[in-house]
C-alpha cells in the first residue's frame, strides 16, 4: 500500500505545472485570444468612423472622427435587411437540421460492422474527399435536373451532406456505441430506425454538436448559392444581399462616368466604413451562438483521439 500511494505520489508530482510555466501558458493564450479579437475590433473601429476621417487618415484602430452613418445607412435598408436575415436565420436552422439528419443517419448506417455494403457505402463517402465534380457539374445537377432554381431547397440541399462530417460521425458511433446495445435493442423488436432515433441520438450530442455548429456556420457564411440559384429578391439571403450592397457601393466608388446624379449619392454614402459594418452584421450573431455549443463543441472535435 505505501509502494503505491508512492508511486500515486511521483505520478501527481509529475503530472504539475511549476507556477511559472502556468503564467507563460497564460500569458501565450492571452495573447492568441487578442490576436484573434484584434481583427474584430479593428473592423468595428472602422465601421464608426467618418469617411472624411478615413480618406485623411487611413484605418486606424482609434477613430479620429466618430460617425454612426455606416449603421445609418443600413438602417434606412432595414426592411429589406430584416427580411433577408429572416431568410438567413430559417435556411441556417432547418438545413442545420436536415445536415444533422442525413449525417448522423449515414455516419450511423457505416459504423456498424454487420451492414453488408459498408465497404461499398465507404468508398462513396471517400471519393468526394479526394475528387470534386466542379462547379459546372454542380449548376447542371441542380439547375437543369433537379430544377431547383429559385426555390429554397437551392440554398439548402447543396450544402447538406459532407463526406468529412460523416466521416467524424462514422469514428464517433464505432467509439462511442458499443453492438451490445444495438443487439440488446434488436432483441427487444426495435428497428434500425428506432434504435437510430431514440437510442443513438440521445447520447451523441457532442458530435451532433460538432457537426450542427459546421453546418450552421456554412449556411450562415454562404453566399455563393444564392448568387447563382437565386434571381427572385424574396429568397435572397442576408449575406447575399449585403455581399449585393457591396458591390453596388464599390460600383459607384470605382466609377467616375456615372452621371452627376449618381456621384452625387456617392459623395453622400459612406463606402469604406459601410463595407465593415456589413461584416460585423455578418459576424456578430454566428460568433455569439458559438459559446453555448462550446463544450460539447470541443468533446466532439476530439473524439477518437483518445482510447483506452
Amino acid at each position: 500500500m505505501k509502494k503505491r500511494a508512492k508511486e500515486t505520489d511521483s505520478s501527481s508530482t509529475m503530472n504539475q505545472i511549476k507556477p511559472s510555466t502556468n503564467v507563460l501558458i497564460n500569458i501565450l493564450f492571452l495573447i492568441l485570444g487578442l490576436t484573434c479579437i484584434f481583427p474584430l475590433l479593428f473592423v468595428f473601429s472602422i465601421s464608426i468612423s467618418s469617411e472624411e476621417a478615413l480618406r485623411t487618415y487611413g484605418y486606424q484602430i482609434i477613430p479620429q472622427e466618430f460617425s454612426g452613418a455606416a449603421y445609418q445607412f443600413l438602417w434606412n435598408e432595414r426592411g429589406m435587411i430584416l427580411h433577408a436575415a429572416f431568410m438567413s436565420v430559417f435556411i441556417t436552422i432547418f438545413g442545420t437540421i436536415i445536415t444533422i439528419a442525413l449525417t448522423t443517419s449515414m455516419g450511423y448506417v457505416v459504423s456498424r460492422s454487420s451492414f453488408k455494403l459498408k465497404k461499398l457505402y465507404t468508398w462513396i463517402i471517400f471519393i468526394p474527399m479526394v475528387f470534386n465534380g466542379g462547379m459546372l457539374s454542380s449548376y447542371v445537377v441542380v439547375n437543369n435536373i433537379l430544377g431547383l432554381r429559385n426555390t429554397i431547397w437551392a440554398l439548402i440541399l447543396p450544402l447538406a451532406c459532407s463526406s468529412f462530417s460523416v466521416t467524424i460521425c462514422r469514428t464517433f458511433f464505432r467509439t462511442t456505441i458499443p453492438d451490445s446495445i444495438v443487439e440488446s435493442a434488436k432483441i427487444d423488436g426495435a428497428g434500425q430506425f428506432r434504435i437510430w432515433a431514440q437510442i443513438v441520438l440521445p447520447i451523441s450530442k457532442p458530435v451532433m454538436a460538432t457537426i450542427g455548429m459546421f453546418a450552421a456556420f456554412g449556411y450562415w457564411n454562404d453566399w455563393f448559392q444564392a448568387s447563382l440559384y437565386i434571381d427572385d429578391k424574396n429568397l435572397q439571403t442576408l449575406q447575399s444581399m449585403l455581399n449585393n450592397i457591396r458591390a453596388s457601393i464599390e460600383y459607384l466608388a470605382n466609377n467616375p462616368y456615372g452621371g452627376l446624379s449618381m456621384q452625387q449619392y456617392k459623395l453622400s454614402m459612406p463606402t469604406e466604413s459601410v463595407r465593415m459594418a456589413i461584416a460585423i452584421i455578418i459576424i456578430v450573431p454566428i460568433a455569439c451562438t458559438y459559446p453555448f455549443f462550446q463544450k460539447y463543441f470541443i468533446s466532439g472535435l476530439t473524439v477518437g483521439s483518445v482510447k483506452e
